[in-house]
């Protein structure tokens, strides 16, 4: 009882009244918001790089700007659709809450990215400027895996900034290496870190 008593002052040293479930729950929830995101799917990523290859090449092979737009954007729905499930998939088996306290840090984290990119690209799709587009679409996503890779494994982090630097390189770079460098980053970088992932924090 004693060292029971110890743990619930640890967890809330002002709440010493606490019961045994009382403080149960609040251990839990301590121990939560203390913890990195390991659902990240290592193996689910790196399928998803495969999938950009074949995006890329097709892409580079468009007759028009619209055809080449459209495959990039079936190629996103089908990344984030390959993205959600082995997500889910890996945090049954590893027994992590995927909208838990450090889930949710991980996603407020890359969700203003992410929406940033679908404002741009609807933008510049209008207007008819979607060459700088991969150069963008590679710092966005860079920059959403810096911020919400904080509390994930530390290749997470590392991978945002390999992206933020290709996409900068893309946006110097002459427009028509910009499939080149899609592949490079949603499809080499993507298999590269899947497979860190998948070697060192269990697939």
């Amino acid at each position: 009882m004693d060292d029971f008593r110890a743990a619930t002052l640890l967890a809330d040293p002002d709440r010493p009244d606490l019961g045994p479930i009382e403080s149960l729950g609040v251990i839990r929830r301590t121990m939560e918001r203390a913890s990195a995101f390991s659902a990240i799917p290592g193996w689910g990523t790196a399928i998803m790089g495969v999938t950009a290859l074949a995006a890329a090449a097709a892409a580079s092979q468009a007759d028009d700007r619209a055809w080449w737009l459209a495959i990039w954007l079936a190629e996103a729905v089908l990344a984030m659709s390959i993205g959600a499930v082995a997500m889910a998939r890996k945090a049954r088996a590893t027994r992590t809450r995927v909208l838990g306290p450090s889930g949710r840090r991980f996603f407020l984290g890359v969700a203003p990215a992410v929406l940033a990119g679908a404002v741009i690209t609807l933008a510049f799709a209008r207007t008819g400027m979607t060459e700088v587009l991969p150069g963008l679409w590679l710092l966005l996503y860079g920059s959403g895996l810096a911020a919400g890779g904080g509390r994930s494994t530390p290749a997470v982090p590392v991978a945002g900034a390999c992206f933020m630097a290709v996409g900068t390189a893309a946006l110097f770079a002459p427009w028509q290496w910009g499939d080149a460098f899609m592949a490079a980053g949603f499809g080499g970088l993507l298999i590269l870190f899947g497979l860190v992932v998948a070697v060192r924090h269990g697939g």
